[in-house]
């Protein structure tokens, strides 16, 4: 200990020393001592206070060693106090009294610890740690997605490389305590993420958290958020786009007839024609708007009721015969007999398939075949029954597959409504197959045709449904 310690060792020894030279150099003042007994009693007292402050020391360091043996977590500290010397046990009592101190604020930080982990791991969003230099120190799995594999701690920048975002962190990690901003990051796919940093460093010393964190990253994918807004701002423009055509051609023939073909027969009769035509067209639309919202109304409720799809199926094809006979087009059916019942409401699918054939018949080329086809699913999908309807038209081309069930979106405007179509079936059906739980399916091939296949969910008991002919 005395050499671990030098200077404590030093003043231990040379302050007792120096009490007893004063007191030599009084005797030897008053003659009581000569210098030769003086000198000698100095030394004395010197080796003396050296090996009483040695010997001390190496008695202490065995008693506080005796009494901290066998100290610290999970160690066994019972019988070993009957074994000490009487110093040591002096000290054991205050060491015990530390050592619990200690190991109970071990085990609190270990479980501050391990309850931070485990918020860190349980949070959904992408949730990122970064430290005063802007370097990732922790992230949970979320976000690797976003930052990707790679050891820590990294710079920020090399996760995320965006300024807008690396600003905001600089900023919050300079002093303020919040920042928000929204970026978009057009890799894998093109995604609108809102950032929310706030600083967690605190105290009056302003240390760092868990692994030297000073801000808190935290990613919201809103995305789906933005798309919606887009839609729902599109969905305005078109629908009102779609009334105003019509209606604007309503009023120009209205002011022609009460204006030069006031007296024109002729002219009054092809007008009013077409001024039938366009009211039909706005009637359709207005229809077709108001269907849309009475379906997303009730989305979020399955239908409970049980249809069978082949009667149905018959009954909307026989209602659209005299349309395709106009063309030349033949509507053929071959669902099995025994195609189980599904559930949901007859009115609603009776509509999907209205839509479906009735787009079959408008697209495809004259004198063709329009089929459609049932079945149940294999597999994964073997709860599932499906009906395909497939057209032989000129194809949709791949780009657009995604988009048909958009509202209003058309690959060709201009034919849609020269066939008197409002570019909301699709939409229609969409949402109808989402409230039943079911899905659309579309293929096409250029110059082949398309087919669009509808899967729907077996009713409870999978009994065939009863058909009579």
């Amino acid at each position: 200990m005395w050499r671990e310690q030098p200077g404590w060792t030093a003043a231990a020894i040379l302050l007792p020393w120096l009490a007893a030279s004063i007191f030599i150099a009084l005797l030897f003042e008053n003659g009581e001592l000569g210098a030769v007994a003086a000198l000698g009693a100095s030394a004395a007292s010197l080796a003396v206070s050296a090996l009483v402050t040695v010997i001390s020391q190496r008695f202490l360091l065995s008693a506080a060693r005796q009494a901290t043996s066998g100290l610290g977590p999970g160690a066994a500290v019972a019988g070993q106090a009957s074994r000490l010397n009487p110093t040591a046990r002096a000290l054991r009592s205050a060491v015990l009294r530390l050592d619990r101190t200690w190991q109970e604020h071990a085990a609190q930080a270990e479980a501050r610890l391990a309850a931070a982990e485990a918020v860190i791991a349980a949070v959904p969003d992408p949730l990122i740690l970064i430290d005063r230099q802007r370097r990732i120190v922790r992230s949970n799995s979320a976000a690797a997605e976003f930052i990707g594999p790679g050891a820590e701690p990294r710079d920020l920048a090399a996760a995320l490389r965006n300024p807008v975002l690396l600003a905001a962190a600089d900023a919050v990690l300079r002093g303020e305590r919040v920042g928000s901003v929204e970026f978009t990051l057009s890799v894998p796919v093109e995604r609108v993420l809102r950032a929310h940093l706030a600083r967690i460093a605190g105290g009056p010393d302003d240390r760092p958290a868990l692994d030297g964190a000073a801000a808190i990253l935290t990613l919201h994918d809103v995305t789906a958020l933005k798309r919606s807004e887009q839609m729902r701002a599109d969905f305005i423009a078109n629908a009102g786009h779609e009334l105003k055509t019509p209606l604007a051609t309503l009023i120009g023939f209205i002011e022609t007839l009460l204006g030069p073909a006031r007296e024109d027969a002729a002219a009054r009769t092809r007008f009013l024609g077409i001024m039938r035509e366009q009211a039909a067209r706005m009637a359709r639309l207005v229809d077709d708007l108001l269907s849309l919202s009475r379906i997303e109304l009730n989305e979020h409720v399955a239908p409970t009721g049980r249809v069978a799809l082949a009667p149905l199926v018959d009954e909307v094809a026989r209602g659209l015969e005299l349309r395709a006979a106009e063309r030349g087009i033949r509507i053929a059916r071959t669902l099995p007999d025994d195609l189980p019942e599904v559930q949901g409401d007859r009115d609603e699918l009776a509509q999907i398939f209205q839509n479906l054939i009735d787009n079959a018949v408008k697209y495809a080329r004259p004198h063709s075949e329009v089929t459609v086809t049932g079945g149940l699913g294999s597999g994964a999908a073997a709860t599932l029954v499906r009906v395909a309807v497939a057209d032989q038209g000129d194809g949709i081309p791949g780009e657009h597959l995604p988009r048909l069930t958009e509202r209003f979106y058309r690959v060709d405007t201009a034919r849609s409504r020269e066939l008197g179509g409002t570019g909301l079936g699709l939409a229609i059906v969409k949402h109808i197959l989402n409230r039943h739980r079911g899905r659309l399916d579309i293929a096409s091939e250029m110059g082949q045709g398309s087919t669009f296949t509808v899967w729907l969910r077996a009713a409870a008991d999978g009994k065939p449904a009863v058909i009579k002919r």
